[in-house]
């Protein structure tokens, strides 16, 4: 096992230790109708993954005009998800919705991807 696969497993092992489960779901698009001449409606696909819900600093509010009243910080374990989590997605975590908003930071050494970081707005 390489040192940078080794290193996802960890952060898996750490945030299923200290972190929580959450849920990312996301609307796959539906198949062209012919008799409506238009898309038929998607189906949601759900996938758990662990993370970790965390405030955001008063510098991190200071540096980035983006970041809002309210917005967390979610880190993700990237071992073992089916898909990345996508803009479009949502997250349920500690029993709220949150939508994903830009910026979405994939922590990625080597092409070995071992955390995602989102801003999850609810």
């Amino acid at each position: 096992m390489a040192f940078y696969d080794e290193m996802a497993v960890m952060a898996l092992e750490m945030i299923t230790e200290f972190g929580q489960p959450v849920t990312i779901s996301k609307t796959e698009p539906g198949e062209y109708d012919p008799e409506t001449g238009g898309e038929a409606p998607g189906a949601t696909v759900e996938q758990t993954a662990q993370g970790i819900l965390l405030d955001f600093t008063g510098l991190e509010f200071q540096n980035n005009s983006l970041i809002r009243q309210g917005d967390k910080k979610l880190k993700i374990a990237a071992q073992g998800l089916a898909w990345v989590p996508g803009l479009l997605d949502k997250v349920v975590a500690q029993g709220r919705t949150w939508s994903i908003v830009p910026t979405l930071k994939e922590i990625n050494p080597a092409g070995t991807p071992i955390l995602y970081e989102l801003q999850v707005r609810s």
